[in-house]
């Protein structure tokens, strides 16, 4: 058969599903009726839901932190890795983001998950800060900082204050590299 469904295409669908309607929705027979299968796909790729679950903050890890530092780092020779990452922080829609750390606000364990990627956000910010010359402890705290900033552009609600132009942001990182 052709047209079978890949589990990335599960996963795919999943995350779309979480970012546009929450974790609540995350239920096999609405998944499976919006991709016109039979819930026998779902099961012939996932143990349960649970299963699914992990897999789909698993792909979220790879996708919104893993590829990132990767990308990143394939990028040596270049000084300027912060002002690429924020620039890149910055201009993303975080949809699926703002779905999961709601989903990890009532779940113990994906908010577990959640703090992991955290904490590696910011120890890899603190990497690049250090690289740069800042001394440790400050290259933690700023690095702390601009990840605050981050996860709190998504709250601003006036478009006018919601966004940064990149020239704007790569001025504000020369701030934080010194």
């Amino acid at each position: 058969m052709t047209d079978r469904l890949a589990k990335s295409d599960w996963i795919s669908h999943g995350l779309l599903t979480l970012a546009a309607e929450g974790a609540n929705a995350l239920k096999v027979g609405p998944m499976a009726d919006g991709l016109k299968v039979s819930r026998g796909s779902f099961y012939w790729h996932f143990r349960d839901i649970a299963d699914f679950r992990a897999q789909l903050l698993q792909a979220w890890q790879e996708e919104a932190t893993d590829r990132v530092i990767r990308d990143l780092e394939a990028q040596k020779d270049r000084p300027d890795r912060l002002k690429q990452l924020m620039r890149r922080a910055f201009a993303t829609r975080r949809s699926l983001d703002r779905a999961i750390r709601s989903w990890a606000a009532e779940d113990r364990e994906v908010a577990a998950i959640v703090s992991s990627v955290d904490a590696r956000r910011v120890a890899y910010i603190a990497r690049m800060l250090a690289a740069a010359g800042v001394e440790g402890q400050k290259a933690q705290r700023r690095a702390a900082f601009l990840y605050w900033a981050f996860l709190g552009q998504r709250m601003v609600m006036d478009p006018r204050h919601a966004a940064i132009a990149p020239a704007a942001l790569d001025d504000i990182t020369d701030l934080f590299e010194k």
